[in-house]
């Protein structure tokens, strides 16, 4: 529509609008296929240096002003433009001709952590002690105005190339050839206007790649050629792409986070950017794996420390749950249609992760002094308490098991007394199963249950199911309830145990009790016990068989 205007370029906002940036404005149309037309929707008279587009957030940044330091963003939506509130780059140092000072090179555009950013690569730092290059953030709202946030330290000059990959800032240094990674959610030093960050790892090199040589099967047996890293040919694309101009590639950049953990030593610190990145969790599992090995055990205030960020962050996804929960049973989900079901990242480690992956191989290994081991299982179920996450009971298992195989008998009852170990009734059984091997196991399990008061039958099944039929007929009577169990039942089991004199014992009890309750100590046919009647009379023969007492 502007006479005279040169056009810089155009960006195509959805697949039915287009912007055209002239050196004098910005112009948005809607494309009619149909019609083979173009509609103006809005225009903006601005002089423009130059301009960049963000797709993941749809805005355009216009480079106005002599100088080029004051950016013009604007947002793109279902054909409507918005200006939003434009701000200034603050330039190294005052220019002393009124010429183009700030290039688009310098100017990158990316979302980190679901906020968009504009990254300004400042090859001087504006204060006289400080040397070397810096990346200054600029937090671009939607509404309100944009705000200088963060200080990426370089500590180095030369020429310089910016990637966003895994909400990590990735800068390249080409004399180097190596690059750095930066952490905004990392703690940094605050100097009153923005947080000043360092850089998290020490500088690396993007890893290696070798180029399989193309060409008929042949002249392919060549070795491949190994990739130019750093090159000046190259040009990087927001967020994560670079293109190798010269070799005709182009390359995605990922992060391996695997070398990060002897890069990091710092555990805290460490965990604290794993639980940022996508694929973190089975890298997390194995650093809690090897902070419990025997070669790298760390200190129990590490591990502590480990176990409070990883319970922090899976109470988060537990609460964010339960809200949705109730939202939606509370049929308020209709007439909130943004609601959305809290996703589950990697960085959620739950009680079956750490189960399964850590803590089980932890104590089958049997490397550690059971005191440390009994210490970080303590440590780990402490840390699901703080943050009022329920404990499993499989957690509390390990404990048990753990001090029985030390003979901590003393220790198990403590903790059971002092109800360090929360009630349940798979905790009840385990404690039954234990009589054997230390009798007041018996007890402490019968007053667990009459806590928990609503277990009796299942405790019976699973002592059945396990043939420890006579610690159930004892469970039965410590509890009253010996007069009313089928005798069939137990005969079954005892039976199925293969262990005769057990028959003999559980049969002739339900002798006594029929004697005791009806006078006679037969079984009556409702009872459906004449297949054990018969067994038992093959065994112990007839006379065994109890006879009635009359009085």
């Amino acid at each position: 529509k502007t006479k005279n205007a040169n056009i810089l370029g155009f960006c195509w906002t959805s697949s039915t609008e287009i912007v055209f940036i002239t050196d004098q404005g910005i112009e948005f149309y809607q494309v009619l296929p149909e019609k083979r037309t173009l509609k103006l929707l809005k225009n903006q008279s601005i002089n423009v240096n130059w301009y960049m587009y963000c797709p993941e957030s749809s805005v355009i940044l216009l480079s106005t002003t002599v100088l080029g330091n004051v950016l013009q963003p604007f947002y793109f939506k279902s054909g409507t433009m918005s200006k939003l509130s434009k701000f200034e780059i603050e330039l190294p140092v005052a220019p002393k001709s009124s010429k183009l000072s700030l290039s688009e090179r310098d100017i990158a555009m990316a979302t980190i952590y679901g906020h968009l950013y504009v990254l300004y690569l400042r090859h001087h730092s504006r204060t006289s002690n400080s040397t070397g290059a810096e990346v200054v953030l600029y937090h671009l709202p939607r509404e309100g105005s944009c705000k200088k946030t963060h200080i990426l330290k370089l500590n180095r000059t030369g020429k310089f190339a910016l990637n966003v990959v895994d909400n990590l800032v990735v800068v390249h240094h080409q004399d180097t050839e190596t690059s750095v990674i930066f952490d905004i959610k990392l703690k940094g030093e605050f100097d009153g206007t923005a947080t000043i960050q360092q850089f998290v790892l020490p500088p690396r090199s993007i890893q290696p790649y070798q180029i399989p040589v193309a060409g008929p099967a042949s002249v392919t047996s060549q070795s491949p050629v190994p990739c130019k890293l750093y090159s000046s040919s190259w040009i990087v694309f927001q967020p994560d792409i670079i293109i190798s101009a010269s070799e005709g590639y182009l390359w995605s950049l990922q992060v391996k986070l695997e070398p990060v953990v002897t890069l990091l030593l710092d555990k805290g610190k460490l965990m604290d950017f794993l639980l940022q990145r996508k694929e973190c969790k089975m890298v997390i599992l194995s650093v809690c794996s090897q902070m419990l090995s025997t070669t790298e055990r760390g200190s129990l205030s590490v591990i502590a420390t480990v176990f409070d960020k990883l319970n922090n962050e899976y109470k988060k996804y537990l609460e964010a749950e339960q809200s949705y929960t109730m939202v939606v049973e509370a049929g308020l989900s209709r007439s909130n249609p943004l609601l959305k079901r809290p996703v589950r990242t990697q960085a959620v480690i739950d009680q079956s992760d750490m189960y399964t992956h850590v803590l089980s191989v932890f104590t089958e290994k049997k490397e550690a002094p059971h005191k440390f081991t009994i210490a970080v299982l303590m440590e780990y179920i402490r840390s699901l308490n703080q943050f009022q996450i329920a404990v499993q009971h499989y957690l509390y298992e390990l404990v048990i098991k753990t001090l029985v195989q030390h003979n901590l008998f003393y220790m198990l009852h403590q903790f059971l007394q002092y109800h360090v170990l929360s009630d349940s009734k798979p905790l009840a059984c385990l404690l039954l199963s234990l009589e054997s091997i230390y009798p007041p196991a018996h007890q402490l399990s019968l007053d667990m249950l009459k806590r928990l008061s609503t277990a009796n039958d299942e405790i019976v099944e699973v002592l059945l199911s396990k043939h420890q039929v006579l610690a159930a007929l004892r469970f039965i009577r410590g509890i009253g309830g010996h007069d009313s169990i089928s005798a069939r039942k137990f005969l079954d089991a005892a039976k199925q145990a293969e262990d005769d004199m057990l028959f003999y014992t559980i049969f002739r009890f339900f002798e006594q009790r029929n004697q005791r309750l009806r006078g006679n100590p037969s079984f009556t046919p409702g009872e459906h016990c004449e297949e054990h009647v018969t067994f038992f009379k093959q065994v112990f023969g007839e006379q065994a068989l109890m006879k009635p007492t009359t009085f």
